[in-house]
């Protein structure tokens, strides 16, 4: 192969259908992995030592950032504009990963140090080798994550399949057997810790042996220059400490406001809300790299995201009306009855969980079309009403202020990145606004058959009524506002049959 050779394996990577189920796998497998961490972790540990693990756990969140500088993103931007050629990526990830290295080992060396401090600072001296205990683990996380990124610019996520699934058994494994040994809010971070020390040695591999090279680029040139790198780097750099800050920011003001315990029963239903994002995740990672315009190349087709987008609508508006009806039975048969003020914070988060699907993928693709820039503004915006809203409101009202300072600050994230996907990538919104509205009516529809078997304590038979009957009539309600033909279900229908393991077909 010559300095330049290209290679089908990064050329053309796996279709988006592909990949869009990988990457959905990977995400319900390790969602199942974690909600299991965290029921046995809220119920072994009670609120208040819940709490202290979920505040080291928000504190190494904001930790990641400088911890990244932006080098994953930035890196999977300038891969997936050059995955057509082999060792160009090998470049591009060696330089990448060099400077990952060197800013996570940084981050976390001095976040091991300042334990203590951060500690005292917030009153709670049991803080400390939580915290020491989530710098180690916050370093292979950060190395995970770059590698994953690098995965999904190929469009291999065949790999990150296995990759986050093996991480997230092994930090399960681990969290059961320190908690149950040494107990509390240290054993539960020093679990998470080995999860992702395993997840770290484990990548790396992965990643070298993808590339066939070493992932530190093994003398081969970047095809782009360390300025432009972080140039795009330090942009994504904003956006991302904006929305970590965003995520974690409720937590960290409700446990300096009214403490520890408080903190923990609002992060405990948090906690469950990324599950419900990962259609939209698993779509954007599967989606978004096709944005990515090499040189000399077509303009990207809007069509795939259009596609998606509605999609995820249909799929989005469905969680979001369920976990507003039931948030009350949800609430119970995860977290326990010690949970019970965190039902209204559970439902109050209904919009977010609509809009935390579409998140990922109306600003995903900006970042591969190279106009992350025009993200920062909206980043920073977004996390400044949700501070206003927390510091007003929680006093007042109590933890349930976080969550309303969360949907309505991103309502405005959302709102603003998808006008400019239809402003740099041509996204159509008015079918979409048809398709939110239909998906509503339809979702009124399951939502009335949720209240007639009930919005308390759910027997096994309610359950699986629910779960029968409510996709039921909102299926049927779809097809009454014609958003969906029997001819697309029955297409849908095969199509999933396809992609099944032993299929024939697939």
């Amino acid at each position: 192969m010559g300095s330049r050779g290209r290679s089908d394996e990064f050329a053309g990577g796996d279709t988006i259908t592909n990949n869009a189920v990988f990457a959905l796998a990977a995400q319900l497998s390790t969602a199942a992995f974690t909600a299991a961490i965290t029921i046995f972790l809220v119920r072994r540990l009670g609120p208040d030592e819940y709490g202290v693990f979920a505040l080291a756990l928000s504190i190494a969140a904001l930790a990641i950032l400088p911890s990244d500088l932006g080098a994953s993103a930035s890196s999977a931007r300038f891969v997936a504009e050059h995955r057509g050629d082999r060792d160009s990526v090998i470049g591009v990830v060696g330089l990448a990963m060099r400077v990952k290295i060197i800013a996570g080992a940084l981050v976390s060396v001095a976040m091991f140090a300042l334990a203590e401090p951060i500690a005292a600072g917030y009153g709670i001296p049991e803080l400390t080798w939580p915290v020491r205990a989530m710098a180690i683990a916050l370093f292979g996380q950060a190395l995970m994550q770059f590698v994953y990124s690098t995965f999904v610019a190929v469009r291999r996520l065949a790999v990150g399949f296995r990759l986050v699934v093996s991480e997230a058994a092994v930090e399960l494994s681990s969290t059961v057997a320190l908690v149950l040994v040494a107990g509390g809010a240290a054993g539960a971070a020093w679990g998470r810790a080995a999860g992702y020390a395993f997840g770290a040695v484990l990548a790396v591999l992965l990643l070298t042996r993808m590339l066939s090279a070493s992932p530190l680029g093994g003398g081969i040139k970047s095809p782009v220059r360390l300025r432009p790198f972080l140039g795009y780097a330090v942009a994504l750099f904003v956006i991302d400490g904006a929305f970590t800050v965003f995520t974690q920011i409720d937590v960290l003001l409700i446990g300096s406001i009214l403490g520890a315990s408080a903190a923990g029963l609002y992060s405990a239903p948090l906690r469950l809300v990324p599950f419900l994002a990962y259609p939209g995740l698993a779509l954007a990672r599967a989606v978004a790299p096709v944005s990515a315009q090499g040189e000399g190349g077509p303009a990207p087709s809007a069509e795939p995201l259009q596609a998606a987008m509605r999609l995820l609508l249909i799929v989005q508006t469905a969680l979001a009306v369920a976990i507003a009806v039931w948030a009350e039975p949800i609430v119970h048969l995860t977290l326990g009855d010690a949970y019970g003020e965190s039902v209204s914070v559970l439902r109050a988060l209904a919009p977010f969980v609509l809009l935390s699907g579409l998140a990922p993928l109306v600003s995903l693709p900006i970042n591969y079309a190279g106009e992350a820039r025009k993200r920062v503004p909206i980043a920073i915006v977004t996390v400044a009403i949700n501070i206003a809203i927390d510091v007003t409101l929680i006093p007042e009202i109590g933890i349930i202020a976080g969550a309303l300072g969360t949907d309505i600050a991103f309502l405005l994230f959302v709102g603003a990145h998808g006008w400019l996907c239809h402003t740099i990538l041509g996204l159509r919104l008015g079918p979409l606004a048809v398709t939110a509205a239909r998906s509503l009516l339809a979702a009124g529809v399951a939502a009335l058959v949720m209240v007639a078997i009930g919005t308390g304590e759910l027997s096994a038979v309610d359950w699986i009524l629910g779960a029968t009957l409510a996709p039921a009539a909102y299926i049927a309600g779809l097809l009454l506002t014609r958003e969906v033909s029997l001819d697309e279900l029955r297409t849908t229908a095969v199509r999933a049959r396809q992609l099944l393991p032993g299929s024939s077909e697939s």
